[in-house]
């Protein structure tokens, strides 16, 4: 008794497993019912062979549904007949069909999808945030969303490591020195089960840009202030006198702890902590990530290390360790 409650419940798992696991990639061919929608749904097979044509679902003949020459409908559509449907002429297989269910999850795409554009250049970034999905794919672009075959699908797929999540780049061809006057239209279908969920999202490149961290380069000593110098990160678009991108300055003071921030390259001398991040003015684009916290007790001596080593050595990373050496040498004989 104890061993066929195990195997039955064995059975059954692997049956979930297959069930849940059935669709790791988007099938070259499915068709998408409603639940709610009473009409029947029609099937095609691609082939016109001579002679009759049968109809199997998961392998097994089918016996329920209307057959009409190369067509097959079926009147009504549930969990157990979603699946693959395939065309036979004889034993050869013609073409193959999934059926699948429109997903009625009414989730906001917001919540499914979050984007972001590191520069106005070709590509930007999404993820897919919803981890109970097997494959998703983005498409770009009016065609995308009315379903055309002309979309051009980006596809990721996740169907086993848990928490996987989907991160997708997106190119598009919209011109960085042109004032976008059209949101841009991306569209994403994604698999459970055997349900398909569909929603569209629109928005402005600009909308979604948020640069990433800057890099503190070097400073330079004046009476009273340390005048930093920060550049764009590499990612950033150029030239970066066209890009132009306003700084933050957060730092600490050495005397009483205070914390303080600078719109401008210049900050108090006596400073025991500092961080920079950036954002374009122009769209006021949401802010980069700080940079790593620099901290030092000797925070000129710290900056002066960071610069020489930044300039110096990563030219010549062949020799970066004893660049660094040089540089640690250099600076100690400074301080003496």
């Amino acid at each position: 008794q104890e061993i066929s409650s195990l195997w039955i419940f064995g059975f059954l798992l692997i049956r979930s497993t297959a069930w849940t696991l059935g669709l790791e990639n988007f099938p070259t061919k499915f068709v998408v019912a409603n639940r709610n929608d009473p009409g029947p749904i029609t099937l095609t097979c691609d082939a016109k062979p001579e002679g009759n044509v049968t109809w199997r679902f998961e392998g097994e003949e089918v016996e329920e549904g209307d057959t009409r020459g190369s067509t097959l409908i079926l009147s009504e559509v549930d969990a157990p007949v979603l699946g693959e449907y395939s065309c036979w002429n004889g034993h050869r297989r013609l073409s193959s069909t999934y059926l699948l269910l429109e997903d009625e999850d009414e989730v906001k795409i917001d919540s499914l999808l979050s984007c972001r554009a590191t520069s106005y250049d070709c590509n930007f970034h999404c993820r897919w945030n919803n981890v109970e999905f097997t494959t998703v794919r983005l498409g770009l672009g009016r065609n995308c969303t009315e379903g055309e075959k002309s979309c051009q699908w980006i596809t990721e797929s996740c169907p086993i490591v848990p928490d996987c999540g989907f991160n997708f780049t997106i190119p598009h061809s919209l011109s960085p020195y042109e004032e976008e006057s059209t949101m841009l239209e991306l569209t994403a279908e994604a698999i459970r089960n055997l349900s398909v969920l569909r929603r569209t999202k629109r928005f402005y490149l600009r909308d979604i840009v948020k640069p990433d961290s800057p890099q503190i380069v070097g400073y330079q000593e004046q009476e009273q202030h340390l005048k930093v110098t920060i550049e764009p990160p590499s990612s950033w678009s150029r030239p970066h006198s066209f890009f132009v991108l306003e700084h933050e300055i957060e730092y600490v003071l050495k005397d009483n702890g205070k914390t303080g921030r600078s719109s401008s390259s210049l900050i108090p001398k006596r400073i025991s902590k500092l961080r920079v991040r950036s954002r374009d003015p122009f769209v006021v684009s949401a802010w980069s990530h700080w940079t790593m916290r620099i901290t030092s007790t000797s925070p000129t001596l710290f900056l002066s290390l960071y610069s020489h080593i930044y300039y110096l050595c990563v030219p010549l990373a062949i020799n970066l360790l004893h660049c660094v050496y040089f540089v640690l040498w250099k600076l100690y004989n400074m301080s003496c």
